[in-house]
């Protein structure tokens, strides 16, 4: 009887949060296949290693209509898959915020992606009418397992996972830190920041800015269409950023082949070690290039609008107002530096 005349007493707002802490319980799935996909419309991704041999999915919902959300399970392009299911065609997610939306073609078993035909328009908003719903999930991954995360909106965190990951999503943010193994990362409008990775590294993004930090591996490609590439201690060996619209600020470079290329933003960019091959084009904006004591490359820079600078000693055999060919030490390397204003 006093525990009973106790509970009647909570204040109200600590017996609303005893509710919400109970309908928050999350569902736990086990995938056994080596190659695992998740699919989530809405919600938040956390992705972190696991023991077993099994990677494990717990999935919490919430929303006023989170009891309408399903969770299935089946197969789709060679993957184990699991996906939240959300009936409707307009879903809400408080979290996105007033004014926000994203659309996506869904299938009937949740999934989305890959070329889809058929399916249904579903569009995701922050405020209005719809499903009150979404769901955030916890997967854990065993060392070298496959893991796809296919995330329509919300945001998505790799940590400390040793396994080929890929992360695709509509209207997702994306980091991924302490990853060992390759990474692709596939952005629709988002910025991605991965930190501490070893591997073959791929990121792209249609809109949204991308920072790399302590970077390890034979490859590295940033490809975005609107947004900045900033970050440092990248030892690879090649490296690709294709910017449409943005700046590029890479710092501590160590990599053989470097391939940058903006249709309008500036490029500043420091090497730390000799180089194979360096190509810089800019349509619009200056290019800024350190290099290290020592390095040996012929040299080419042509500009359209805009002066030439150098500061390292260079055996000239044309120079001008807007063009220079020579040598920097013994020429071992070639450096290409081209810009159309700036």
């Amino acid at each position: 009887m006093s525990k009973l005349t106790f509970l009647r007493a909570l204040p109200a707002a600590v017996a609303a949060l005893a509710l919400g802490a109970g309908a928050a319980h999350a569902q736990r799935y086990t995938l056994r296949d080596d190659r695992v996909a998740i699919y989530n419309l809405a919600g938040e991704v956390r992705v972190e290693p696991g023991t077993g041999s099994a990677v494990v999915v717990e999935v919490t919902r919430g929303g006023s209509d989170r009891e309408r959300l399903r969770v299935d399970e089946g197969a789709r392009d060679g993957y184990q898959t699991l996906s939240v299911v959300y009936p409707g065609d307009r879903v809400v997610y408080p979290r996105l915020g007033r004014g926000s939306r994203s659309t996506l073609t869904i299938r009937g078993d949740g999934t989305f992606g890959g070329g889809i035909t058929g399916g249904r328009r579903v569009t995701v908003v922050g405020t209005g009418r719809g499903l009150q719903a979404y769901a955030d999930l916890r997967v854990t991954v065993p060392a070298g397992r496959t893991i796809a995360i296919n995330q329509g909106v919300g945001r998505v965190a790799v940590t400390n996972v040793n396994g080929q990951i890929v992360v695709r999503t509509s209207a997702a943010s994306v980091t991924a830190t302490g990853t060992r193994g390759n990474l692709n990362v596939d952005v629709g409008s988002g910025g991605v920041t991965v930190r501490d990775a070893e591997g073959e590294i791929t990121l792209d993004t249609g809109s949204g800015g991308v920072t790399v930090n302590r970077i390890r591996g034979p490859r590295l490609v940033i490809d975005t269409g609107s947004g900045g590439v900033h970050g440092g201690d990248l030892r690879v060996e090649q490296l690709h950023v294709d910017v449409g619209s943005g700046g590029v600020d890479l710092q501590g470079v160590a990599a053989r082949d470097v391939l940058i290329d903006t249709g309008s933003g500036s490029v500043d960019v420091e090497l730390t070690r000799d180089v194979r091959s360096v190509r810089i084009d800019s349509g619009s904006g200056g290019v800024e290039l350190g290099v290290p004591e020592g390095l040996g490359a012929e040299l080419e820079i042509e500009t359209g609008s805009g002066g030439i600078d150098v500061d390292v000693p260079v055996v000239a055999r044309r120079s001008g107002r807007s063009h220079l060919t020579g040598r920097i030490g013994d020429g071992d390397g070639r450096i290409e530096i081209d810009t159309g204003s700036g």
